[in-house]
This record gives structure tokens, sequence and C-alpha cells, in this order.
């Protein structure tokens, strides 16, 4: 795997790759812990996904066009699926994805789902909120989820 960083409005960021360069597996905030068989290299796609994603925070792009490839569990693979449908500048409940996978006791699990996002802002779990309304957990911390929600606000 590849792995490089960028420092962005919303902290570093680490993006990597898969070795053979084919997908973004992973997207690595300040702190967190990494992979130790990454190693350090800004592939053409990292640096195309680090462009996209500098494009996405200065509220230019609403879409990202990458190879994602997130390792995990089927449902959670299902539950992230769920994630990229959530259009950009809205937000869903926990509750409201696990009724769209036919599991509306799951909250729980659509939460770990989110939790264990390897993809985060390319998988846009920061959308996902209580069913209050109220932000809750997210990898990045509660304030990088509050910057990208107001971004998307103030784009739409």
């Amino acid at each position: 795997m590849s792995l490089f960083f960028y420092d962005t409005a919303i902290g570093t960021i680490g993006i990597a790759d898969t070795n053979n360069g084919g997908s973004i597996c992973g997207v690595y905030f300040q702190g967190a812990q990494l992979p130790q068989e990454a190693v350090i290299y800004e592939s053409a796609l990292i640096r195309e996904a680090a462009n996209q994603l500098e494009r996405y925070l200065r509220g230019e792009l609403q879409v990202f066009s990458l190879p994602l490839t997130p390792e995990g569990t089927p449902f959670m693979k299902e539950v992230w699926g769920i994630l990229c449908e959530i259009p950009y500048g809205e937000t869903a409940t926990y509750k409201q994805i696990a009724e769209k996978v036919g599991r509306p006791k799951a909250v729980r699990a659509v939460g770990l789902a989110c939790k264990r996002n390897p993809l985060p802002l390319f998988i846009p779990c920061h959308r996902v909120v209580g069913s209050n309304g109220h932000l809750t957990g997210y990898r990045g911390g509660l304030k990088i989820k509050e910057q990208l929600l107001l971004l998307e606000a103030e784009v739409e």
C-alpha cells in the first residue's frame, strides 16, 4: 500500500492506495494509527484523490470520481454504498440508513459501519447524524464533521 500526506483545510490527511495504484483504500486523519505495510509514496492516483479532495474542500466539487476499495464485511460495504447515495449538502440518520439496508433495528450496526469506514470523506459518513439531528461520532472528530457539513450547506 502506498500512502501520502497532505495539509488541508481540515488538517493533515493521509491517502492510501493499493500496491498497484488501482484504487484508493484508506484515508487517515492526523493522529490515526497507520498500517505498518504502508510505503510513503505519492502515486498518480493518490495525487488525483488529493486534488479532488482539495476541490471538495474549496466547495468546487460535490461528487468524487475515484476507484475505491474499502475493506469490510458485506453489511458494512452495503452501508457504505448507501452513504455514497446521500446527496451533497444533505444528511440522513442512522435509522434511515438501517431501514434502507432492510434492517430497521440495526441502527448500532450502521453506526459501527460508519465508524469503521476506511474512506471517510470519499464515502461520506459525515452526512449521517443522530435521529434528533445532532452530530454524533466521527473518526476525524466532531469538529471536522461539523466543518464538512457547514461547507456543504454553504455551497448548496
